[in-house]
């Protein structure tokens, strides 16, 4: 019998999008083959702390800790996976108090996190989608899906991601930024540049979030100002986009290493002004927002897109998975790249696997994919020597 693979699951994490994060967990966990896969759930709360033990999906949707085990992550690549010590916690108020390591750590779980094969994070957002994750686990050595540290740092910094694509001739909306305490020390400053540069309307976002968490569309000078506040909440950098006329939101889900490939186009139809975090995840039935897969274009648009959509992974460097967002205004056929998610939403009915399937790549084997090219992607790396013999030497 073939021994199985265990897939570590990360989720929750330190992040507007916690709650987004759970819910593509358990599809993720319940579509894992159980006859190929040993699933270990290890679950992030607000704080930071990561807990294993009976239910942590539970625990954190509960934010009860009682029957969790406290685990300290050390990265160690002479190892394979990753240590972690484990301890009984009553409740974590904050993880600064909770107890790291003690003599009576769980032998069981220590044993499962440190024979982890692959990890599989599904952290949407900061500490999670933005290179942080993936640079402990590059430490320590261990096969994960996604994107690599750069390619999930640039894409999820709005900011930076924006100058790059741009640089390689990519289309993007025009836009200006700040940084919050450039904001703060004159705001005035800011909203004539914006006015002057953009006009109304715009989004005004935090740089570091997805989800659309943080975002608001802006009509005049007051709804900047509110919305400049708005994003300062969440990030110390801040993103004022133009708002492409009569805007139609199209996706497309991109799946490889070095030969990505481009599904179908979907389309989305808010069910609010734009595709807000109330739009995804809060309107329900007849208010719910609409996916049209595929959505309704013609042949030169989805060549254009799906071309585009790869051009912009590849720049990045994306590996793994990545759900590319585009701006198609429905006046002038103008095609806009807008950004790229690196963890898109990963629920049964959200676009990046919804795609797959209608480009005939179901969820189950969707999962298997992603995992396969974890562990290809992790096998190329380690064909690169990290210790230098000069010609002497040898």
């Amino acid at each position: 019998m073939t021994e199985k693979i265990k897939v570590a699951v990360l989720f929750g994490g330190r992040s507007g999008e916690h709650e987004v994060s759970i819910m593509s967990a358990r599809s993720v966990m319940s579509a894992l083959d159980p006859e190929k896969y040993e699933i270990i759930p290890v679950g992030i709360t607000r704080e930071g702390a990561w807990i294993t033990g009976e239910d942590p999906m539970h625990a954190l949707e509960q934010e009860a800790f009682e029957s969790t085990q406290h685990a300290a992550i050390f990265a160690d690549p002479s190892q394979k996976g990753l240590w972690a010590g484990a301890g009984e916690v009553e409740k974590i108020e904050d993880a600064s108090d909770a107890p790291l390591v003690e003599n009576g750590a769980d032998a069981q779980q220590l044993a499962a996190l440190s024979r982890v094969d692959v990890v599989f994070p599904v952290l949407h957002g900061t500490f999670g989608e933005d290179g942080t994750v993936q640079g402990l686990l590059e430490l320590a050595g261990v096969p994960y899906v996604g994107g690599g540290v750069l390619n999930s740092a640039l894409a999820m910094d709005k900011i930076a991601f924006k100058a790059v694509v741009q640089a390689h001739g990519l289309p993007i909306p025009a836009y200006v930024w700040s940084t919050r305490r450039r904001w703060e020390a004159d705001p005035d400053a800011l909203l004539d540049k914006v006015e002057a540069e953009l006009g109304y309307p715009v989004f005004t976002k935090p740089a570091n979030l997805g989800s659309s968490v943080g975002i608001c569309k802006c009509h005049n000078r007051e709804e900047l100002r509110q919305g400049l506040d708005e994003a300062a909440r969440y990030d110390r950098r801040l993103l004022v986009e133009v708002a492409v006329p009569e805007a139609r939101e199209i996706e497309v889900s991109v799946l490889g290493n070095e030969e990505p490939s481009a599904s179908a186009p979907g389309e989305i139809i808010p069910s609010r002004e734009f595709y807000s975090y109330e739009a995804k995840y809060l309107d329900t039935g007849e208010d719910a927002s609409d996916l049209l897969i595929p959505a309704s274009l013609d042949e030169a648009q989805i060549k254009e897109i799906q071309e585009m959509a790869v051009q912009a992974y590849r720049v990045i460097d994306g590996a793994g998975m990545a759900r590319v967002d585009f701006l198609l205004s429905d006046p002038t056929g103008e095609i806009y790249l807008n950004e790229i998610n690196t963890i898109p939403g990963f629920t049964t009915i959200s676009m990046y696997p919804k795609l797959w399937e209608a480009s005939g790549i179901p969820y189950e084997r969707l999962l298997d994919w992603l995992i396969d090219l974890a562990l290809d992607r992790h096998a190329e790396n380690a064909r690169s020597e990290r210790v230098y013999r000069s010609a002497t030497q040898e």
